[in-house]
Parts: structure tokens; C-alpha cells; sequence
């Protein structure tokens, strides 16, 4: 069985971008479901992921050296208000996986738990939501809608309450960038000063827009940047939301960029 070799780009970004994530075990973490074709993509050993190493990494509680757990700081209006620091308070990035044909996909842990940015929540996930994030996002991506994809999901072998009490759960998320457009404004840091950092330690250089007609032709750079707009209206189907925006998205970017 081989481990997952991870790297780590957006850890090489300036410290504003994210912080620091300390994994935390789960007392008894299970495999519900291993999307195998999506390993097979991605070139990982689906042996491995079922293994008990495998579920630790898949629910957040372990990971091989190789992985920088972090977790990704944005900024953005909430309950009617602007927010200049914001950041994934259930979610954790373990790092990049370099696929056989080259391509760069983020790995995600969506309920693994508190980190710096989850204020009063437990930071967890309850398998109800995470079941449906699994099943819409693999449906868009089967009718051709661009949108995250779910690797696995696991459940952590203790309960989480929100209007009830139900199984906790951990859903492991793919997507080529993970980057929000709320990453753009953070405090302290603009737009340009990002663009450049991007370009030095994130992006390849000639995948990087510096001006609206180039931003318009990127498809990696903007459709990563749309797919992670969360609408309170569609709950976490970010499939959805993809579904509404990427038809506006052209108009969006040039008031941002232009």
C-alpha cells in the first residue's frame, strides 16, 4: 500500500492566508463510502485509503509527514455586516496531490474539528449534511456541472448536535484550488500584493491573470475562485451554487478586475 505524497504550495503563501492546524484524532472513524474512480484519478492506492492509516488521514486524524494541515483564511459580509477575517472554522486543506497527468488537486477535510477561525462552533460535520454534499457533488460532476468532488466520507464514532443529536461525520473534498473570492480582500493584504504571491509561490506563472481579458480566459483561476462562494440560500451545496454563478461569473470578475 502506498501512502499519499502531499505539497504544499498555498502553506508557502504569506502567514495572513491561513493558519496553522493541529490534526485531532476521532475516537472510532469508519469508512461509509471511498469514491475508488476519483482515487484512481488522482493516482492514490484505494487499498491505503481503506486501511486504518487511510480513514485516519480521510476523517482528519492523522496524515503522513508530508502534509501541512492548515486552515484557509478569507474575508467577506456575514449576517448583514462586513467581516475582514473569516476563515474555514470546520475544514482543514492537508495539501496538494500531484495527479499522474499533472494536475494539482487540493485535499480538503470538511468536520475534522475546531481550528483558529471556528469562534463558538464545535467545528464538526453530522453525516446528513455530508452524505448530501457527497451525493450532489458527484451528480453535478456527472451531468458536466464543474463543482468539488467528495473523495470519501467517514464517520468519527461520536455524536454532534444541532437541532438533534446525529453521527458525526468527515467529508473529504477535492477541488483544483480551494481559493474564495473572499481571499482577495483580506485584511491588510490587497488584491495586487496577492496576485503576486500567487504568481510566485501558488500558480504557475503563465496560469495567472493579471488583467480582465486574461482573468475571462483563465478557467482554473476563476472557476476555483466561483466554485467556493457558499449561498446561505442552497445550504452546502456548493454544486448549486457553481450551477447559478459560472454563467455570471465573466460579468463579476470585471467589476473586481478591471
Amino acid at each position: 500500500m502506498t501512502t499519499i505524497k502531499f505539497d504544499n504550495s498555498y502553506a508557502k503563501l504569506p502567514a495572513v492566508f491561513y493558519a496553522p492546524q493541529a490534526l485531532s484524532p476521532t475516537p472510532d472513524p469508519k469508512l461509509i463510502k471511498l469514491n475508488e474512480g476519483l482515487a484512481t484519478e488522482m493516482g492514490l492506492d484505494a487499498d491505503y485509503l481503506k486501511s486504518a492509516a487511510g480513514i485516519a488521514l480521510l476523517s482528519g486524524g492523522d496524515a503522513p509527514n508530508s502534509a501541512t494541515p492548515i486552515a484557509m483564511a478569507y474575508a467577506g459580509h456575514q449576517f448583514g455586516g462586513w467581516s475582514p477575517q473569516l476563515g474555514d472554522g470546520r475544514a482543514v486543506l492537508l495539501g496538494e496531490v500531484i495527479t499522474p497527468d499533472g494536475a494539482r488537486l487540493d485535499l480538503h477535510l470538511k468536520g475534522s474539528g475546531r481550528t483558529k477561525y471556528s469562534r463558538g462552533g464545535d467545528g464538526k460535520a453530522g453525516i446528513g449534511p455530508v452524505l448530501r454534499e457527497y451525493i450532489l457533488s458527484e451528480a453535478m460532476y456527472a451531468l458536466g456541472v464543474p463543482t468539488t468532488r467528495t473523495l470519501g466520507a467517514v464517520t468519527t464514532g461520536e455524536d454532534v448536535f444541532r437541532q438533534h443529536s446525529e453521527a458525526g461525520a468527515v467529508l473529504a473534498r477535492v477541488a483544483q484550488s480551494h481559493i474564495r473570492v473572499g481571499t482577495f480582500p483580506l485584511k491588510s493584504f490587497s488584491t495586487t500584493s496577492f496576485l503576486n504571491a500567487v504568481k510566485k509561490d501558488f500558480l504557475r506563472a503563465d496560469e495567472v491573470p493579471t488583467t480582465a481579458p486574461s482573468l475571462r480566459a483563465n478557467r482554473r483561476f476563476v472557476s476555483t475562485a466561483f466554485l467556493s462562494i457558499r449561498s446561505r440560500s442552497f445550504g452546502s451545496s456548493r454544486a448549486v451554487t457553481a450551477a447559478i454563478l459560472n454563467p455570471l461569473g465573466w460579468s463579476v470578475s470585471r467589476s473586481l478586475w478591471e
